[in-house]
């Protein structure tokens, strides 16, 4: 079923190239497409797979859990920093990030495995910082998943399903791998329970970075090709360049709207003013509530992750080791995916807004039902898997939504600028997320899901308010 429905909702659609295509459901190029969800994967292991074994990996080399939240969260603040010269470098492409993503990779996995004999906590830190640089690559996920030169607006959420799909098998996969490689046992210095992870990461990064330089194909780079894309059969064609010379760009803000609805004018030439301008007050509230969301999902996904591993220790029915705890993460994981693989066939059918409020829903019913156990000291291996199925599920789902929603309420223009917005919140909901995770039980388990609904509580706010504006084409 999972090939079928691949081949369905690659088939539906010809290369962009092709002129008959409807541009509502184009495509990008296959091989390059599935470069980037296999990238997607392959990010989302390294950043979940550290989960079960950083707690007691940092205690060994003399840190604490707090600091094993930060090791599980640290990279998504120098995602942030390295994305804002990446940004620069990109030109609009895709592939020199990548080549830099699978580098850095390598290098963060490669330090993280030699801090056990170095002897050095601050080396598995320094590792995953540089890894932080290869998790700059969700960003252009997203974006190339939403990118109007070669995703049509009808196959956005389903390509942002994919993405969740991806998502939920690395939380999955990840902490499996962790916890399973922690077995290897501890009798060689180079290779064992806490470095063998970042050995065998490494390979996995070498490896896919041969087929990226074999089969990736970069989109071309932005010169005013916005404009052109936009046109469609039956309208008038552009002005030659001799006649555009003698243009004043001045006059752009006072067009009639038939020739801007017909000819919007190109990125490069519009002043950014003026596109500030064109934004409604409608679409910045979009924007405002895209973003709460990303950041709020990832938040509660990452403090559940990083959590979960240190709580399951100190409970006296489990007494989880790392093993155990990735098991737990794993099967937890496991269970959504048939969810998840549902939702990329009905994610065509179901408006974006809908699809947000039911994974919301999902995730607040198993924190409320966590909140219960706790207060009733009544917390064991069955009901705690319950819960963390809900909120795993529940806010994946909620993030399919995120950036195909904002990206199809914006102009074309803004695609930069949303990719860029949105991978932010997610980084601040990932580090902020996983060190909450790991003092959670230091703060008291009460106040650790007392934030995790208070977030949430804000989001509907913002949700129930901007209703309708909500409203886009659903696929």
């Amino acid at each position: 079923m999972f090939k079928a429905s691949l081949r369905r909702n690659l088939n539906s659609s010809r290369h962009e190239g092709d002129p008959g295509d409807d541009p509502e459901f184009k495509l990008p190029k296959r091989s390059s497409l599935a470069i980037v969800i296999a990238a997607n994967l392959m990010f989302q292991l390294s950043f979940y797979a550290v989960v079960p074994t950083s707690n007691q990996y940092a205690e060994y080399l003399g840190g604490s859990s707090t600091f094993s939240g930060i090791v599980i969260g640290i990279p998504t603040l120098f995602s942030g920093l390295a994305l804002i010269p990446m940004a620069r470098l990109d030109k609009g492409t895709y592939k020199v990030p990548l080549h830099i993503a699978c580098a850095a990779g390598i290098l963060g996995h490669l330090l993280y495995a030699c801090a056990y004999r170095a002897r050095f906590l601050y080396l598995i830190l320094i590792g995953r910082c540089i890894n932080g640089v290869a998790f700059t690559f969700f960003m252009y996920c997203k974006r190339y998943c939403a990118d109007s030169r070669i995703v049509g607006i009808r196959r956005r959420t389903t390509l942002a399903s994919w993405q969740v799909i991806c998502q939920g098998l690395g939380m999955s996969l990840g902490p499996f791998m962790g916890g399973l490689l922690y077995k290897v046992g501890f009798k060689n210095s180079m290779f064992n329970g806490y470095t063998s992870l970042g050995w065998v990461m490494a390979c996995m990064f070498a490896v896919f970075w041969v087929c990226v330089t074999l089969w990736f194909e970069d989109v071309p780079q932005e010169t005013g090709t916005v404009e052109l894309r936009s046109l469609g059969p039956g309208d008038p064609t552009p002005s030659p360049p001799a006649e555009e010379k003698h243009f004043d760009s001045s006059e752009v803000p006072v067009l009639p709207p038939s020739a801007v609805s017909t000819r919007p004018p190109s990125p490069v030439s519009e002043p950014l003013s003026v596109q500030l301008y064109r934004i409604t007050s409608a679409q910045w509230g979009v924007i405002i509530c895209m973003c709460w969301f990303a950041m709020t999902c990832f938040f509660i996904l990452g403090s559940w992750e990083s959590n979960l591993p240190v709580y399951g220790a100190i409970l006296p029915d489990l007494h989880w080791s790392p093993f155990a705890s990735g098991n737990f993460i794993a099967i937890g994981g496991l269970a959504c995916f048939p969810f998840l693989l549902a939702n990329l066939l009905f994610a065509r059918r179901i408006q974006d807004r809908k699809l947000l409020v039911f994974g919301s829903s999902l995730g607040t019913v198993g924190l409320f039902i966590f909140l219960a156990l706790i207060r009733s000291n009544a917390v064991s291996y069955a009901s705690l898997f319950v819960c963390w199925w809900a909120v795993a599920l529940g806010f994946n789902l909620a993030t399919t939504v995120t950036m195909s929603l904002a990206s199809k309420q914006l102009p074309p223009e803004w695609n930069p600028r949303i990719s860029m917005a949105i991978p932010y919140s997610i980084y601040l909901g990932r580090m902020t997320g996983a060190v909450w995770g790991g003092s959670g039980v230091r703060v008291g388990m009460l106040n650790f899901i007392g934030l995790d609904i208070g977030l949430v509580g804000i989001g509907v706010v913002l949700f129930a308010s901007l209703w309708r504006d909500l409203k886009a084409k659903t696929g």
